[in-house]
C-alpha cells in the first residue's frame, strides 16, 4: 500500500523547507520545555488550575486581536474551531496536568512522542489514509516503546496508571491533527487568526473552571507568583504562540510530519528533568528509543 503523500514529496514541494525544519526546532523547545513548566506551577496550583491557567493566559493574549477582527471570524464554522480547541488544547492541557503531578517531566516528554502513530492510526481508521506496513511495524514498536515507560519504576516494573493521562493526550492530539488538516486548511485564514479563533471558543470555559474554586486565595501567597508567572508562561509560548506555529507547519506540510516535532520534544524535556534532578533510568532511555525507531518507520514509509 502507498500513503497518500510521503514525507519527503511535502518537503520537496515546500518553497522554503528550511522554514519548515526551523518550525520544528522551535517548536521542540517551547514544547519541550512544557513539561517542566506544569511541574513548576503545581508546587502551588492543582492540576485543573494549571491547565485552566494555561488556556485562559493563551486565550487572553489572542482577545484584542480577536476583537479586532470579529468580522473575520467564519462563524460557520465555530463547531470545527471548538472541536479542535479541545481535542488539540483544553483536553490536553488538563491531562498533562494530571500527569505532572505523578509522573516526571522526562517521561511525559517522552511519551508525547506517541503523537505520530496516533496521528497516523486516527487518519487510517477515520480518513481514509492508507497504512503501509512498513507503518504498521512502526506503530507496534511505538506502543512497546510506550507499555516500557508506562511500566517503568525506580524498583523495577509497575503500573504508572498517571503515564495513561499522557497516552489519552496523543490521542486527542491525533484526533486533532487530522481535523484540522482537512476542515481548516485552505481557508482565507493566517494560521495566527485560526488559532485566535480556536482559543476563544475554549478560553471562556477554562477561566470558569479557574475563577470558580480556589484559585484566588492561593494567590494571596507570596509563594503563588513564581508558578504564576510558569503557568502564564505555558499559556503564551507553549499554548498561544506555539500553536501559531504549528498550524503554520500543518499548512505547509502534512499532519504526520508536523507531528514529528516529538522527535525532539523528549529530548528538551529529559534535559529540563536531569537538570531538575530528577532521575532517568535505562527503561527511560529503552522506552523513549524503540518509540522514536517505531516513529522513524512510519515517517519515513
Amino acid at each position: 500500500m502507498e500513503t497518500k503523500n510521503t514525507n519527503q514529496q511535502t518537503i520537496s514541494k515546500l518553497q522554503n523547507p528550511t522554514l519548515a525544519w526551523s518550525l520544528l526546532a522551535l517548536l521542540a523547545v517551547i514544547w519541550g520545555s512544557s513539561f517542566i513548566l506544569v511541574k513548576k506551577s503545581l508546587v502551588v496550583f492543582d492540576a485543573s488550575q494549571v491547565g485552566s491557567l494555561r488556556i485562559g493566559a493563551a486565550f487572553l493574549f489572542f482577545l484584542p486581536f480577536v476583537l479586532t477582527n470579529l468580522k473575520k471570524i467564519p462563524f460557520q464554522k465555530a463547531h470545527i474551531f471548538l472541536l479542535v480547541g479541545c481535542l488539540g488544547n483544553l483536553f490536553p492541557a488538563y491531562l498533562f496536568s494530571l500527569a505532572g503531578a505523578k509522573l516526571d517531566s522526562g517521561v511525559s516528554g517522552a511519551l508525547n512522542s506517541t503523537t505520530p502513530l496516533f496521528t497516523l492510526i486516527v487518519g487510517g481508521l477515520f480518513f481514509g489514509n492508507k497504512i503501509t506496513s512498513k507503518q504498521t511495524i512502526g506503530i507496534v514498536l511505538g506502543f512497546i516503546g510506550a507499555l516500557l515507560l508506562i511500566l517503568a519504576g525506580a524498583k523495577g516494573l509497575n503500573f504508572n496508571v498517571y503515564a495513561l493521562y499522557v497516552v489519552a493526550a496523543t490521542v486527542f492530539y491525533g484526533l486533532n491533527l487530522n481535523i484540522t488538516k482537512k476542515y481548516l486548511t485552505g481557508l482565507d485564514l493566517t494560521p495566527f487568526q485560526i488559532t485566535s479563533f480556536i482559543f476563544t471558543t475554549i478560553g471562556p470555559v477554562a477561566l470558569i473552571v479557574l475563577f470558580s474554586g480556589d484559585f484566588l486565595q492561593k494567590m494571596q501567597s507570596s509563594d503563588a507568583i513564581a508558578p504564576l508567572f510558569y503557568g502564564v508562561l505555558l499559556g503564551v509560548m507553549g499554548s498561544a504562540i506555539a500553536m501559531v506555529l504549528f498550524n503554520r507547519l500543518i499548512q505547509m506540510t502534512s499532519a504526520v510530519l508536523a507531528s514529528s516535532v516529538t522527535y525532539l520534544i523528549p529530548i528538551v524535556a529529559i534535559i529540563w528533568g536531569i537538570i531538575d534532578g530528577e532521575t532517568i533510568q535505562i527503561q527511560h532511555f529503552l522506552g523513549m528509543g524503540i518509540i522514536l525507531v517505531g516513529v522513524y518507520l512510519v515517517n519515513k514509509s
